[in-house]
């Protein structure tokens, strides 16, 4: 089972680790897949590479168990695909080999893999290299526990590389408005429900109107951050808000949405009407003035997040400011 260092950062989430598989031979998923789910891992099956790339970009595992070889796609070409993409190049990925094929777990390596196996392998074996790069992987920050999702250590450094790179771009702040009036209305499991949709609505809009080098990360709770380029910015923050504004009434009981609204108790303790979840979005942009710093970007985006939020429904509004 997930070890109780593991298990203790995870919390109390909605869902269990989730793992991919992907091997050709149905004996060997067979075993792997039984091995972890006993252990109470929760796992999906890819029969080859390709299918391996869709779910891997639809699921976002937390670890990936690829074969070496495999007809069409090999694991190594995988693999190399898996960490040319943003949304899926943090995952942790453990190859399997033939035993004494050296050549292979050095190739594997290379392509960006983080650990191997050799077959035929101890499933006690197995679980315990799952245990240590899933923990290693949330104690880097590298993903979310809740979405999969890069953490707050590779938003920085995604930010951070931004900068040194000297070309412009753009980092897109959002966050749920009036998230706490739903949580305390429906509770922690079904607030994490639209935590998780609000992942998926980004990284949908982030295919279908993002760019190579695009990235996406969830630093925490309700608020997400995109790095992308000037010019995609209205296009990604529209597909964002026309997505999340269409699917959000759907977690909502059939009263509250007929109504529109829901009654909840401010932080000051005040009862009051609180509408339908919206999304608001602050840009910050480096084509008027440098940003120096990770810290500086998120200062500034602090200040056009609570404008955004001051206006009515889902918004994204763009920081226009010359100087500070």
């Amino acid at each position: 089972m997930p070890d109780a260092d593991f298990t203790a950062m995870w919390g109390v989430q909605t869902r269990r680790p989730r793992i991919l598989v992907v091997d050709d031979e149905p004996n060997i998923r067979e075993l792997i897949t039984d091995t972890l789910t006993a252990a109470d891992f929760e796992v999906l099956e890819a029969r080859d590479g390709r299918e391996a790339l869709t779910l891997s970009a639809k699921e976002m595992p937390d670890l990936i168990i690829l074969d070496v070889m495999m007809p069409d796609l090999d694991g190594l070409e995988v693999c190399r695909r898996l960490r040319g993409e943003t949304l899926t190049n943090h995952i942790p990925v453990i190859m399997l080999t033939a035993r004494g094929m050296l050549d292979d777990k050095l190739k594997g390596i290379d392509s960006g893999a983080d650990d191997y196996l050799t077959k035929p392998f101890d499933p006690l074996e197995l679980e315990a290299r799952v245990n240590m790069h899933l923990r290693r992987s949330m104690r880097d920050g590298e993903a979310s526990p809740l979405t999969g999702l890069p953490g707050n250590r590779l938003i920085q450094q995604a930010i951070e590389a931004r900068i040194r790179s000297g070309r412009k771009f753009a980092v897109c702040y959002a966050d749920l408005d009036d998230f706490k009036a739903y949580n305390d209305r429906y509770g922690f499991f079904a607030g994490s429900e639209v935590i998780k949709l609000t992942a998926q609505v980004i990284v949908e809009s982030l295919k279908k109107h993002g760019g190579e080098g695009d990235f996406v990360g969830h630093i925490g709770g309700d608020d997400f951050v995109i790095i992308t380029e000037m010019e995609r910015t209205a296009a990604i923050c529209e597909e964002i808000i026309r997505l999340f504004d269409q699917r959000i009434p759907s977690h909502y009981d059939a009263e509250d949405r007929r109504r529109g609204f829901i009654i909840s108790v401010t932080r000051n303790g005040e009862v009051h009407r609180f509408p339908i979840l919206t999304i608001s979005i602050a840009i910050v942009h480096n084509t008027y003035r440098d940003l120096n710093h990770p810290g500086k970007v998120a200062q500034i985006a602090a200040e056009v997040k609570k404008y955004a939020k001051s206006l009515e429904g889902s918004n994204y509004v763009y920081d226009r400011r010359r100087k500070d």
